[in-house]
């Protein structure tokens, strides 16, 4: 399932996290992956305890709280705290999967399951040449190049790279979340059931009896799939 979001920061909120960007200290991305992927990896983070990136994590975490779409596609049990990075011309990161497994910091050590990636883009398409995200799965590549405070959700368990940056600067958030629903087919059957169900609520009103015998059918298949 891939699942574009539009807006889930505003233009005010772009501007906020770029302000705090630039004046970040930015290090080696390789510091933070895997042996393996850290051989295809060239780009810059920022500390993901740094004071900033705390303070953008909460902000975008705050704006996810309230955006429907990302929960119906999700169905979020744990999110991980957002972190930042920046390809500047000549970076790329060569095919990869992401870690099953991510520790979660400030905890002593907890871990979760990274079941669903997510990008947020904090560069307009305009300011940076290269630098889309390549999706690979069994319907082939998807290339994928958003707007500022636009969100790209889709499977962790996908191989997908990073194209060489060859003009300007590609800046981003990205994180991982554990879904209640581990399985991804019964994540997207979920998903779409409940855009369905949002259409024919709009049609037909919240006291129809099909309506609530359809959001009667999601939360017990809800209650059968998930994980707690």
């Amino acid at each position: 399932m891939f699942i574009q979001i539009p807006d889930v920061l505003t233009s005010a909120q772009v501007r906020h996290c770029r302000q705090v960007l630039e004046a970040s200290q930015w290090v080696d991305g390789r510091l933070t992956a895997g042996d393996l992927a850290a051989k295809f990896k060239n780009n810059l983070q920022i500390p993901s305890e740094s004071m900033e990136a705390r303070e953008l994590g909460e902000l975008i975490l705050n704006a996810l709280g309230g955006n429907a779409t990302y929960h119906s596609a999700a169905l979020p049990l744990r999110v991980l705290p957002p972190r930042f990075n920046r390809y500047d011309v000549g970076m790329t990161f060569g095919m990869h999967v992401d870690n099953a497994i991510q520790s979660v910091p400030g905890t002593g050590g907890a871990r979760m399951r990274a079941d669903v990636s997510s990008t947020i883009f904090l560069s307009e398409p305009d300011e940076y040449e290269g630098g889309e995200l390549v999706v690979d799965d069994a319907h082939g590549e998807r290339s994928i190049k958003l707007p500022a405070g636009h969100m790209i959700v889709y499977p962790a368990s996908t191989l997908h790279r990073v194209t060489p940056v060859t003009r300007g600067s590609r800046w981003a958030s990205f994180f991982w979340a554990q879904s209640l629903v581990k399985d991804e087919t019964s994540r997207t059957m979920l998903y779409e059931l409940d855009c369905a169900i949002m259409a024919i609520r709009s049609e037909m009103g919240d006291e129809h009896p099909a309506v609530h015998r359809l959001v009667n059918h999601y939360h017990n298949l809800l209650r059968r799939w998930s994980e707690l």
